[in-house]
């Protein structure tokens, strides 16, 4: 591949950076959702089911621990993480992949000067893969980019990168949905309801990326007027002809959709404790809202929660988040067996 500057690849556009995450047409990092196109959503989905049928037996379980034995992995984790850490590392226990791991810079050369460029090139003479999560929007990219001109190129998966994208969050929100919905039309016609803090969500962003694969999708983004979606956002979605509607009033909207997608609002970016004087509120998810919630629609949270979901929804059959969270170690899973060339083998077990 010809090599390009940094400042340069900036420019490109996700569907033109697409290539760049490839090696030999096949998928080599994952990076961004624009580079996930519908085949392969479908794709992933039936990996992981295949998957997760092939693991309830103890011959499966040790058949998936030799897929990737011979594969190490680390788990560069430079921001708070629960779930997308713990999936990941027990989707490396299942295919037998040995992980190392990075928690927090102060324990590193970084402490000394280091940069984290130089950190991650250092990890790179180790493993085979880096999956990493890091508070500064775009480095992911960058970090690929980088690795892609090095003697020893290893596979870099973005497991979160400040409020830019979150990928495999939006791989597992895809799966969630494909199941959800596999008995009633699957995803296509569906309308999906993004509640919260839509201006620093990763999730919602990363999400709506992939709602464009699935014809007749309608988007209700539902937030105070100050956390709206943002306009890159809203003009990729024009371009691409994806329905779309905003909304402040939640109670207006919940009738209408199939999905709800609640979210935390992100005051972890707050730069002056500007949060508090949003009235959040109006944007809780209570058991009275059930009332009016279709009878077939499901609520969807990536975690952690606050007080947006009240914990007497979560009994609901229709409350989806904590199967999410299964959701997300599966689809981890298959996508690391995807990226190593391994889904054939599943396929075929």
């Amino acid at each position: 591949m010809k090599q390009i500057a940094w400042e340069d690849f900036e420019k490109l556009k996700g569907s033109e950076k697409k290539a760049y995450f490839l090696k030999d047409g096949n998928i080599f990092h994952v990076i961004m959702s624009q580079q996930f196109d519908r085949k392969f959503l479908d794709e992933m989905c039936e990996l992981a089911t295949k998957t997760r049928g092939i693991a309830k037996g103890h011959r499966g379980m040790r058949f998936l621990q030799s897929l990737l034995d011979n594969k190490r992995a680390m788990l560069y984790f430079v921001q708070p993480s629960t779930r997308t850490f713990l999936s990941f590392m027990s989707a490396c226990q299942i295919l037998g992949i040995k992980c190392s791991e990075v928690r927090d810079p102060s324990t590193s050369s970084e402490m000394k000067g280091e940069s984290p460029e130089d950190s991650i090139r250092t990890f790179s003479s180790y493993v085979d893969l880096i999956i990493m999560r890091h508070p500064q929007e775009r480095f992911v990219e960058k970090v690929a980019l980088m690795l892609n001109y090095t003697g020893r190129p290893v596979s870099v998966i973005n497991a979160g990168s400040g409020k830019d994208q979150h990928p495999t969050q939006a791989l597992l929100d895809i799966y969630t949905l494909h199941r959800s919905f596999e008995n009633y039309g699957g995803i296509e016609g569906k309308s999906v309801a993004f509640v919260g803090d839509l201006l620093r969500g990763r999730t919602v962003r990363s999400l709506s990326y992939l709602l464009k694969n699935y014809e007749g999708v309608k988007i209700y983004y539902v937030a105070p007027k100050a956390l709206q979606m943002a306009d890159d956002l809203k003009d990729y979605l024009k371009e691409n002809n994806i329905y779309f509607e905003e909304h402040e009033n939640m109670e207006e909207v919940i009738p209408l959709v199939d999905a709800i997608y609640m979210t935390r609002i992100q005051d972890e970016y707050d730069e002056s404790n500007e949060s508090s004087q949003i009235d959040y509120s109006k944007y809780h998810l209570t058991k009275e809202h059930l009332k009016i919630l279709k009878p077939n629609a499901i609520i969807m949270h990536p975690l952690p929660r606050r007080a947006e979901i009240s914990p007497e929804v979560d009994n609901d059959r229709r409350a989806m988040y904590w199967r999410q969270v299964r959701n997300g170690m599966w689809i981890r899973v298959a996508l690391m067996a995807k990226i190593f060339k391994k889904d054939v083998d599943i396929m075929n077990y």
